[in-house]
């Protein structure tokens, strides 16, 4: 039997932007994860740096960088089993314009830099980034 895990989803600017928080939320519920803690938040430089640390040096950082803190974001944490898995499977892949259909990015992203969404993807990821998003 798999275990029960938490994991970390950013709803990005753009998903914020463009109101998709509710309907992203909403397909996280049907699927039977629980949403723990959610924080609308503008996210400060620093924190995005931490979060990112591991993207340093590449030619895309700065341009993420600008992007998760140029508008507000919805931070969740999300529990079930599997639910690092799940949620990644959910996402869709990173490049959106090759996400399936019906997954979060393959039905509302086009862009790769621009991709709606961030979840944690190993339960060590989680766990380093739920202490960045929601320190005790």
């Amino acid at each position: 039997m798999s275990e029960v895990q938490r994991t970390l989803v950013l709803l990005k600017p753009d998903a914020y932007q463009r109101g998709f928080i509710g309907a992203i939320i909403s397909r996280f519920e049907k699927k039977g994860l629980i949403l723990e803690k959610m924080e609308l938040m503008n996210l400060s430089v620093d924190k995005a740096v931490s979060h990112y640390a591991e993207h340093e040096g590449k030619d895309f950082y700065n341009n993420l960088i600008a992007f998760i803190t140029s508008d507000k974001l919805v931070a969740l944490i999300l529990s079930g089993i599997s639910a690092v898995h799940v949620v990644r499977i959910m996402c869709g892949a990173t490049n959106s314009a090759e996400a399936e259909a019906g997954t979060i990015r393959g039905d509302y992203s086009l862009s790769n830099s621009r991709n709606i969404i961030h979840s944690s993807d190993s339960a060590e990821s989680a766990q380093r980034e739920i202490d960045i998003f929601f320190p005790i």
